[in-house]
């Protein structure tokens, strides 16, 4: 899998305070811009985040490129709506020796992999003897796999992508996604330190698990080990 962040808004945390302070000031964006410091963006933008007023994050946007996914971590990826994505197309790119995602309960069982690869070997001889057939690619490409190695670019506005991260980050959330929504988070904290500095999953950013009876655990874990730390506090 291969992530990058190949675009942001620059200066991010300043357009969310400035986008913020315009709403109650009489004065201009740009005088606005000019007169906040780093120290007063960082301070505001915390506070719109832990007070839920969200949409002038909106005025931020990350824009990713993303190699070695398979089909199914794209089918997932684009139910997240308020993104933009453009994706290689098997319609208009023949899949010649297509390459394949392969999970690692498959990989580590030596019987399964060769049975998982002979599939792949068999599906590529017949995808590229439709073509020969004249059938067309958009076409052909009905008998791929989900496994089928994919390429996408899409583009989140800050809001999405903390509730993209508060349900991808999650470990009930499908290992493939996960691992790319994590890594996603860490590049955009490196660029957007204080809007994403408690972004993941809901028990690390809201202190709560909506998975019920299929919760991991991990939100009770969290609250221990905060108990545990104020009382070392107080002693």
């Amino acid at each position: 899998m291969m992530v990058k962040l190949v675009r942001h808004t620059p200066e991010p945390e300043r357009t969310v305070a400035m986008s913020a302070r315009l709403c109650y000031s009489p004065i201009g964006a740009a005088q606005l811009e000019e007169k906040i410091s780093d120290e007063q963006a960082a301070s505001l933008v915390r506070k719109l985040v832990s007070m839920g007023h969200l949409s002038t994050l909106e005025h931020v946007t990350f824009t990713f490129a993303i190699e070695g996914v398979s089909r199914v971590l794209t089918h997932q990826l684009v139910r997240h709506r308020i993104a933009s994505y453009s994706q290689q197309s098997q319609r208009y790119v023949k899949e010649h020796d297509f390459e394949t995602i392969v999970p690692a309960s498959i990989a580590s069982k030596p019987e399964a992999k060769a049975k998982f690869d002979k599939l792949m070997t068999e599906i590529q001889a017949m995808y590229d003897e439709f073509i020969a057939l004249d059938i067309p690619a958009e076409d052909a490409r009905y008998i791929l796999p989900n496994a089928t190695e994919t390429k996408i670019v899409c583009t989140f506005n800050a809001r999405s992508l903390l509730n993209f991260f508060s349900l991808r980050c999650c470990t009930r959330a499908q290992w493939e996604i996960r691992a790319l929504a994590n890594e996603m988070l860490r590049q955009c904290q490196a660029v957007a330190p204080v809007i994403f500095e408690n972004a993941g999953p809901t028990c690390v950013s809201e202190g709560v698990c909506h998975e019920g009876a299929m919760s991991c655990g991990r939100l009770q874990a969290i609250l221990a080990a905060k108990t545990k730390a104020e009382q070392k506090q107080k002693q």
